[in-house]
Parts: C-alpha cells; structure tokens; sequence
C-alpha cells in the first residue's frame, strides 16, 4: 500500500478544518481530515500539505509532523502519517467536488464528541483529534 499523509489544520480557535464525505465501504456519510497518497519519491510533508489545498482549498502556514501509526500492524504494512498545521489561508483552488460534500471547521472538543457519536470514524482523524487534544493551547 502506498504511504498515506494527512493533515490535522488547526486555528487559532482550535478548531480543525474537516471534511464531510461519503466512504463507499462502509457506506456511511462521516466527517475526515483532507489527506491522501505521496506520490513516488514525494517530500511527505509536502504531499500533505498539497492535499489540503487540493481537498479543501485551504493552504496550511505552517508543517509539523504530529504522529506516525500503523492502522493494521497484523495485515499490512502502511505508515500513515499525520501533520500538524497551525493556521491556513483561503486559496482560489477550487476544492475537488468528488473528494467532499462540505469542509468545516470545528472545534476540538466538539470533533471528540463527534468520535462518541459515530461521526468520525477514520483511524486517521480519530488519533489526530485524540493527540491534538493533548497539546498545549
């Protein structure tokens, strides 16, 4: 499986830009962090950052490596990687229609009750809130 990156865009509300979309495996509607494959020999950072822009029409200011996690150490081999943005701005890239439905930022705290209540459900997204939540504000 190719390596995957995702960004976790926070604001100075601490809120996390997110993204409403559709997964046809497990047929459900749910909220996700932008993210997705590095292509070949791909700066990681870089590949996350292109996909938040891409997905969201966000730009991050800023890059930092939050996390690395297996999410099925007894199946397959695949690194997933999570980055930190403090801060983004508005671009003119028109987010791609077929990767969301809608893009929000909310807040942290509500994100965690969102994960009690079945609206995130993507290991990405859920360890990314799960250790934001432990930053300093």
């Amino acid at each position: 499986m190719p390596r995957c990156a995702m960004t976790l865009v926070l604001n100075n509300k601490r809120e996390a830009l997110l993204m409403y979309r559709h997964r046809f495996i497990i047929d459900r509607w749910v909220w996700e962090l932008p993210g997705g494959y590095v292509d070949g020999a791909e700066d990681v950072a870089t590949a996350a950052a292109r996909e938040v822009e891409e997905e969201t029409g966000w730009r991050p200011n800023t890059m930092d490596h939050l996390v690395t996690y297996q999410p099925a150490i007894g199946t397959l081999d695949q690194p997933q990687e999570i980055y930190l943005a403090r801060g983004a701005r508005l671009t003119d890239t028109q987010p791609d229609i077929n990767e969301a439905e809608e893009i929000r930022w909310i807040a942290l705290e509500e994100a965690e009750r969102m994960i009690g209540r079945g609206e995130i459900v993507g290991a990405a997204t859920v360890v990314a809130v799960y250790r934001a939540l432990s930053l300093p504000a």
